[in-house]
């Protein structure tokens, strides 16, 4: 009875903590031109690590280069007119690499976004739970890692995003995107950056209501058709499905499967190098077992007399 009671123990605690297993989704940052965010190669770089949002935010400020665009800084320079923090619910890491999309909008929009910019990086794995809403663990991470010096003022929202605050500007269509995206355009003797904080569902009054893949496609054509200097974040949260980070295997997908073929795709980044040393030394060790096995086998097969019949003498 007592080894009864000490399974079912087992069994309820291993099922809570299935149940606080964080979701694991795919971020990606890119921005057709390099506006000076990083002085080396910074085009389809891809993060393996598993990151919180506010791990995420960090590497966004320091790597993405967006410190000097959201942190008060007076020497920053501000080459973008706007950059958008897309927030979407449905995409998680493990749909990357399958070949029927739940959102094909959207899937597409990713991969030409992330190959064509001339500065793309991906994360494949950052951890979200449903403690906290994604808009605001992203925000108190740029707020903690710019040392509380946010540019709050310069932030806006679509009327979706549940963010803690007052006197939040919220857009309630896309209409009203653009016209914030114009108006900064040759009117900006600041040189300041807008954040916009789309959030899924893009808009409460949208009807039709349309996908993230829509919604982010036709966000990214108003932002070329407008001519304006931008910035995108993508991340996902997703709810009610578990998955384990290590059993992912399609972190680089985005990274090597595209449609089209490239001359720099042949690349072989530092992971690619020890895989390929590792299977190169095992054919090495399967060849050389072949070879001594033999070698033991033949010298085993020699069949020599152990005395000698003496010459007959004539």
């Amino acid at each position: 009875m007592a080894a009864a009671w000490a399974v079912l123990a087992v069994l309820l605690v291993a099922a809570q903590a299935a149940s606080a297993a964080p979701v694991v989704a795919p971020a990606f940052l890119w921005a057709p031109k390099n506006y000076g965010f990083c002085s080396d190669d910074a085009k389809e770089v891809v993060h393996y690590q598993t990151v919180s949002p506010k791990g995420l935010a960090k590497s966004v400020l320091e790597e993405g280069g967006w410190s000097n665009l959201m942190c008060s800084k007076e020497d920053a320079q501000k080459n973008v007119d706007v950059a958008i923090v897309f927030l979407g619910s449905k995409l998680q890491s493990s749909d990357i690499s399958k070949d029927k999309q739940i959102d094909p909008a959207l899937a597409d929009t990713l991969k030409l976004s992330f190959t064509s910019s001339e500065f793309s990086m991906a994360f494949p794995y950052v951890s979200t739970s449903d403690d906290e809403k994604l808009e605001n663990s992203l925000l108190s991470g740029f707020a903690e890692n710019c040392n509380s010096c946010l540019e709050r003022n310069r932030v806006t929202y679509t009327d979706t995003c549940t963010v803690t605050g007052q006197d939040l500007k919220k857009h309630h269509s896309m209409d009203s995107i653009r016209d914030l995206v114009t108006s900064r355009m040759g009117n900006n003797p600041s040189g300041q950056t807008d954040l916009v904080v789309f959030c899924s569902g893009g808009f409460e009054d949208l009807d039709p209501a349309k996908s993230e893949g829509e919604l982010l496609s036709e966000l990214v054509a108003m932002l070329k058709k407008s001519g304006a200097k931008y910035t995108i974040l993508y991340a996902s949260q997703p709810s009610g499905l578990l998955e384990n980070p290590s059993n992912l295997p399609q972190g680089r997908y985005l990274a090597e499967k595209t449609n089209t073929t490239k001359a720099g795709r042949a690349k072989c980044d530092g992971e690619c190098l020890v895989k390929s040393t590792l299977l190169e030394g095992t054919f090495v060790g399967i060849v050389l077992l072949i070879i001594l096995i033999s070698g033991l086998m033949c010298m085993m097969g020699i069949d020599t007399p152990s005395r000698f019949e003496a010459p007959q003498e004539s």
